[in-house]
């Protein structure tokens, strides 16, 4: 019996995989191994961890592993990738394959086949893929872009509130949570953490999904705008396939991540969007996917049929 092992290595989380022919066999979850985010000593121990413990509960030995398929965040860095591979080589046996965290979650969706990926997290960035070719759009990081994503619902209603409150003089109930959530008492200690290098505004992102449930405005404004940004991302993408060639009536898009996975209102907005800017129904919305399950496919795919 052949196994495979299939990994998600994104920007917050860490999730590996085992399994065999047909079925998975164990799971495991942690935090990120990415080497642009932590700490080569820090990823090392956090990565010998899990796969110690998806060993564990698989009972299958790591070193027996057939095909390996990494879908990294940061795979355009070849450090990442060396750390990675360098890594897995201690603990693991098999080929291994290291690819972009959009193509394993391409194909959870679409099996190898022709479709949109969006990718909205604690960052943003959305992917299509037509045959052999891919194309992107956003993905610039939280300095110039990850539109719609956590950190971007975070940022975008601090600043919203900020300018409301410069207009009206009222308090608004983002600023009031976001003291709270960041554990400060005044307006200027907020903007001090806010200029604070490597601060979190993705751990705001729930707290404007509350003020928008309680009605706030200002916060469902911003719910909405991520939506429609998303939204935008993906008609470009499409649009770049059709001047490509891609010429099916119909292409799916699919989503990972918790901003879409778990925030209404930015997918219905996400959706409104998608089905009023494309005529003819050209997109439609698949739904969430695993990207581990991608990884797992793309590990058995090439097993049984190397290139």
């Amino acid at each position: 019996m052949a196994f495979y092992l299939g990994m998600d290595a994104g920007g917050s989380r860490t999730r590996i995989a085992v399994a065999d022919d047909t079925r998975e066999l164990a799971r495991v979850e942690g935090e990120s191994v990415k080497t642009l985010r932590v700490s080569e000593g820090d990823a090392e121990a956090r990565f010998g961890a899990l796969l110690s413990q998806l060993e564990a509960q698989s009972g299958v030995n790591l070193r027996e592993i057939k095909r390996v398929c990494v879908g990294l965040s940061g795979v355009s860095v070849p450090a990442v990738c060396h750390f990675v591979a360098n890594t897995l080589s201690h603990h693991v046996g098999g080929e291994v394959e290291i690819i972009g965290d959009q193509v394993i979650a391409l194909d959870a969706a679409f099996h190898g086949g022709d479709g949109i990926l969006v990718i909205a997290g604690t960052g943003s960035n959305v992917g299509g893929r037509f045959g052999e070719q891919m194309f992107g759009a956003g993905g610039w990081g939280p300095m110039l872009g990850d539109e719609g994503s956590g950190h971007w619902i975070g940022l975008e209603a601090l600043k919203a509130a900020l300018r409301a409150r410069d207009i009206s003089g009222e308090e608004f109930p983002v600023l009031r949570e976001a003291m709270r959530v960041w554990g400060v008492e005044s307006l200027g200690d907020l903007v001090a953490v806010a200029h604070r290098p490597g601060t979190r505004f993705a751990a705001l992102a729930p707290v404007v999904v509350a003020c928008a449930a309680q009605g706030d405005a200002i916060a469902g404004e911003v719910l909405d705008r991520a939506g429609e940004e998303l939204a935008v991302q993906v008609v470009a993408v499409y649009s770049k396939m059709r001047l490509a060639g891609f010429r099916a009536e119909r292409c799916g898009v699919a989503y990972t991540g918790s901003v879409l996975e778990k925030i209404e209102r930015v997918r219905q907005r996400f959706t409104e969007v998608l089905t009023t800017r494309v005529m003819g129904g050209g997109l439609f919305v698949v739904g969430a996917v695993d990207p581990v399950d991608g990884a797992l496919w793309r590990a058995r795919s090439l097993a049984s049929n190397p290139a």
